[in-house]
């Protein structure tokens, strides 16, 4: 911004020692403002791009943005309720008038469940469904319109190792859930190909997270003795997966779904 509190346009160089091109480039990140989600969003603005992140709390996106700017990104924050068709729409509005277009939609906003079978509540299973996949499926349809004008548009969701093989320790509406967002990821990726919009999607294993650390002890050392790795992962490796598929290189990757994962599944 200058003196005139006008945004002047960002001119980045291109790492010439990274064979991804991410300059340029905008995202919009739902759950952009802790964990993986803002791990993703701190690589972004690391290799040049732009972004908005979207949060429940306006609170929290804004404090992530105040550290993305420190990587000279040009950042904005904003609240949206994935239950509500309304705030998306003006959350998308906003991003696209503010960034100036959108290249790059990641859906990382998600609830975990982690109820038994007999414990598993109706209120519960819509509540998770209602942010991890019905959120999901109107964010990418009402961001579609901003995305078929980019060059190289992209759609990244993600997932998890539950949505694969039906994990471990979670509760059915969070592994319904990550299941049916890889279901819509192949779907989307047919329907959208024709607009030359890829839609992959990243399958993490359990991730030292706030997700992990909702978990009891007991829990945690079963987990973790499933691992072949015998690690937890770390956000950032999901964040790396996430940088190839906002790519412009991952042109001719569409319909995949990335496991992260540790050796947890190999299928």
């Amino acid at each position: 911004m200058d003196e005139s509190g006008v945004h002047k346009k960002k001119v980045t160089m291109k790492d010439t020692s990274s064979p991804l091109t991410l300059t340029n480039r905008t995202a919009v990140i739902t759950g952009g403002s802790r964990n993986i989600g803002f791990a993703i969003a701190e690589s972004f603005a690391k290799a040049g791009m732009d972004i908005c992140i979207l949060s429940l709390s306006t609170e929290s996106s804004q404090a992530a943005c105040e550290v993305l700017r420190q990587h000279g990104a040009k950042v904005l924050g904003l609240a949206c309720d994935l239950k509500n068709l309304a705030s998306i729409d003006e959350a998308l509005q906003t991003a696209n008038s503010f960034l100036g277009k959108i290249d790059v939609l990641v859906n990382c906003a998600g609830l975990l469940d982690l109820k038994k079978i007999p414990d598993l509540d109706e209120a519960t299973w819509d509540e998770v469904l209602s942010v991890n996949l019905k959120g999901a499926f109107f964010m990418t349809q009402k961001a579609v319109p901003y995305l078929a004008k980019s060059h190289s548009p992209r759609i990244i969701n993600i997932s998890s190792n539950s949505g694969r093989m039906g994990g471990f320790e979670n509760g059915m509406a969070y592994t319904a859930s990550k299941g049916g967002l890889i279901a819509l990821t192949y779907g989307l990726a047919r329907q959208l190909a024709n607009l030359n919009i890829t839609v992959n999607c990243i399958a993490p294993g359990t991730i030292d997270s706030d997700m992990l650390r909702a978990r009891d002890n007991e829990t945690i050392t079963r987990l973790l003795n499933r691992f072949p790795l015998k690690r937890f992962g770390k956000v950032e490796e999901i964040a790396a997966a996430a940088c190839y598929f906002a790519s412009e290189e991952s042109a001719f990757t569409t319909g995949a779904v990335l496991d992260v994962n540790g050796g947890l599944f190999m299928g």
